[in-house]
Formats: C-alpha cells, sequence, structure tokens
C-alpha cells in the first residue's frame, strides 16, 4: 500500500473510531477540552478565536464557546470562500447557518469575513497528531493553504495554532508533507501539549 492508500485508509478508521462515540462520551470529552484550554493563555485572553462546527464525530467545542462571549472575546466560524480560500466569520449562539459545498454548516450571512493573519487563536480540527505538532486533516488542504505564511516565521507567533483531538487520535508519528503547517499546540480530552516543548513527552499540563 502506498503512502496516499495508507493515509486514506488511517483516515477511514480515525473517523469511524470517532463516530462510536456515545453522547455520554462526547460530553466527558467536552468537560476534558475545557480543562486543557483554559491552561492555555491566549484562550482566555486573544480577541479573536476561530474555531470549527463539530461534525463527523469531531470533538464538539460547545463548552468552550460560551466563556468567551463574557470574557468579550470573538468566536469566528470558518467559511469556504472563492478559490477554495478558507476566511473567518464572526458567529454567535443561535445565529442563523448553512451548510457549504461539504455540509458543514457556515454563518448564513456574515457580517465581516476575516483573513487567516487578522485571527489570534485558531482552534483547528483533525483526525490525527503527534507531540511534534504533525496533523493529519481530512485530506483538503484548506488550513494548510490559509496559514502557510506561518511557515515563513519563527513560531509560536499570532495565529496560534491549537489543535482539537480525542486523546485517542493521537500517533507515535504523522509523516510530514512540505506543504504542511505544524500546530503550536495540542488541546485534548486529557492534555494540553505544547509542540514546542524540548522535552521526550511534550506534555506542558497533564
Amino acid at each position: 500500500m502506498d503512502a496516499i492508500a495508507q493515509r486514506r485508509e488511517l483516515r477511514r478508521e480515525l473517523a469511524a473510531q470517532r463516530r462510536a462515540l456515545t453522547p455520554a462520551q462526547r460530553i466527558t470529552a467536552a468537560q476534558g477540552l475545557r480543562r486543557s484550554l483554559e491552561q492555555l493563555p491566549e484562550y482566555l485572553t486573544d480577541a479573536r478565536v476561530a474555531g470549527y462546527w463539530a461534525c463527523d464525530g469531531e470533538l464538539p467545542l460547545n463548552l468552550i464557546i460560551p466563556p468567551l462571549a463574557g470574557r468579550g472575546q470573538q468566536f469566528l466560524l470558518p467559511v469556504i470562500g472563492p478559490q477554495h480560500r478558507l476566511q473567518f466569520a464572526p458567529w454567535q449562539s443561535g445565529e442563523a447557518v448553512q451548510p457549504n459545498r461539504y455540509g458543514i454548516p457556515e454563518p448564513a450571512e456574515p457580517k465581516e469575513l476575516l483573513e487567516p493573519f487578522q485571527v489570534d487563536l485558531v482552534l483547528v480540527p483533525l483526525l490525527a497528531f503527534d507531540r511534534r505538532g504533525n496533523r493529519l486533516g481530512t485530506g483538503g488542504g484548506y488550513y494548510d493553504r490559509a496559514f502557510a505564511f506561518l511557515n515563513e516565521q519563527v513560531r509560536p507567533t499570532e495565529p496560534l495554532l491549537v489543535g482539537i483531538a480525542y486523546d485517542f487520535q493521537e500517533l507515535p508519528q504523522v509523516d510530514e508533507e512540505p506543504w504542511d503547517v505544524p500546530l503550536d499546540f495540542i488541546a485534548t480530552d486529557r492534555e494540553l501539549i505544547d509542540c514546542h516543548a524540548t522535552g521526550e513527552d511534550g506534555a506542558a499540563h497533564a
């Protein structure tokens, strides 16, 4: 099996494992994710925080979005624009959404569209990760294209990229591709991982 086929099979297996979680397991994971993110100062202070609308078993952000508004922070959802370009639109709970070409809800009538470099903190969905910050996405390449400019900069910088994942999505190693943009942190339902840490395990806080 070649590398592309192996990645496709890995994506299929991990997506199936994610979808198999019970509602109770998802609630517990969402609670754990909130505890992990609360250890990240940027989550508590950054003005513009981009996330995602959880689909296909992704770890839900329903417990980490409401506190942002209470602290005066703005939450944004990704919007796929012309030429498959990723932009971000402010969104609050209860506001209308509509499905994009992949069936993922986006803000229905965004009042504003921000470019990737205008966001402070990005919560990035993924299928698999390793502790060096390598990520296996769904294969569309939207995030890697949107944040490619970060590969020309000294990391960490803004926007800070934080992968969001269940603990079981960790792999010993995710093979890097030339176009990949590594993550700065990974927040799971169990811990916050600093991908820039020099320690062997990379755990910022267990």
